[in-house]
């Protein structure tokens, strides 16, 4: 059987993440202009530090989700099976690869199914905020029910989109379709964008739909404008570095609403997780470095996760925090480019800067 425009497009996507460049050139998430305050007694054991929380009524060794990645294909069946192999070993969340390729044909439905190895872990479908335009709940349901998922990602995708030759250049209305759909569900929505982040005000606007958290995929990391240009040679070269860096963007969204954040785009260890969690997010995530990982094997995705668990808790030995509420109430300096962003944008970086410090050390 011939594949689909949406299946060859998945293979497509998967194969340029995998041999191309596709990371920001230029632009960065920020975190570079994030530091912590060292202190020198920390008062504390490394190995008494508790970085386990729970998300979505799953409880998790650490704040990490491998963030959505594939699915569609043979090679996206072998893919996703090692990191969720990994996951379930680490006691991580995974995300899935956007399921439309299975809601338009049925048989690539076992390319996304992984609780045979994963029977435990927060495992979130994942549709396109574009394709509640297109399909039913009741199809959309049934392929998050098929693959025994805890919790749905929405991807609101316009950039990538906007710059594809196929893509869905009409969102009108695109909030009204979330807002029904976030109501006829019994299990979280969570809104996640792509690689561009998410502002305050759609912050906002997506808090009042009814989604129950927000990954904010940040500009820093993986480019979807690089993507398409990889895939189109006559695409829009403007875009490789459009987005809202992700420091930024948990920033914002921090500041707007109350629900879960998850911060991706551009994290690439646990201190880049460290310092997402103190600016304001929940969880950290990323899909680069997993795939990446996952091309080696289900061991490499393993050792790649516990790496990031130990670099977490070195950063919270060293700033003494005992805990992921310690982290995020930890000060931070914020110089360069992001504090004259946040300042442009309203926020104060000195707020950070002089948080009051938590220590069992009298002063």
């Amino acid at each position: 059987m011939a594949k689909s425009t949406t299946e060859r497009r998945k293979s497509s996507h998967l194969r340029i993440c995998s041999t191309k460049n596709v990371e920001f050139a230029h632009k960065t998430t920020g975190f570079e202009d994030v530091d912590f305050i060292h202190r020198a007694l920390p008062e504390l054991g490394v190995d008494k530090i508790d970085i386990t929380c729970s998300a979505f009524g799953k409880r998790l060794s650490a704040p990490f989700f491998i963030e959505s990645i594939t699915g569609g294909s043979a090679e996206a069946k072998r893919i996703n099976k090692s990191l969720a192999a990994a996951a379930e070993k680490a006691g991580v969340a995974m995300g899935l690869g956007s399921q439309r390729a299975m809601i338009e044909n049925p048989s690539l439905s076992d390319t996304y199914c992984v609780r045979d190895v994963a029977p435990d872990i927060l495992l979130i479908g994942n549709i396109g905020i574009a394709q509640l335009m297109e399909y039913d709940v009741r199809r959309i349901t049934d392929a998050v029910d098929c693959v025994g998922a805890d919790a749905i990602f929405v991807h609101l995708n316009a950039l990538q989109e906007a710059i594809q030759p196929e893509g869905n250049r009409n969102f009108e209305k695109c909030l009204s379709y979330l807002e029904k759909f976030t109501s006829q569900l019994s299990i979280p929505v969570i809104a996640k964008e792509t690689g561009a982040g998410i502002s305050r005000d759609v912050a906002a606007a997506l808090s009042k739909a009814g989604v129950k958290g927000i990954d904010v995929a940040g500009a820093g990391g993986t480019s979807w404008g690089a993507v398409e240009l990889h895939r189109n040679s006559q695409g829009h070269e403007s875009f490789w570095e459009w987005g809202i860096p992700t420091a930024l963007s948990v920033v914002e969204v921090a500041g707007t609403c109350k629900l879960p954040i998850i911060a991706s785009g551009g994290i690439r260890s646990g201190c880049d997780a460290a310092k997402a969690i103190a600016l304001g997010a929940d969880y950290a995530g990323a899909a680069l470095p997993f795939l990446k990982a996952a091309e080696k094997g289900e061991k490499a995705v393993f050792d790649e996760l516990e790496r990031w668990k130990e670099q977490l808790k070195i950063c919270m030995f060293l700033t003494g925090c005992e805990n992921l509420k310690s982290l995020a109430n930890s000060p931070l300096i914020i110089t360069g480019r992001t504090a004259e962003l946040f300042r442009l944008r309203g926020i104060s970086p000195e707020g950070f800067a002089n948080r009051r410090e938590h220590s069992k050390m009298i002063l």
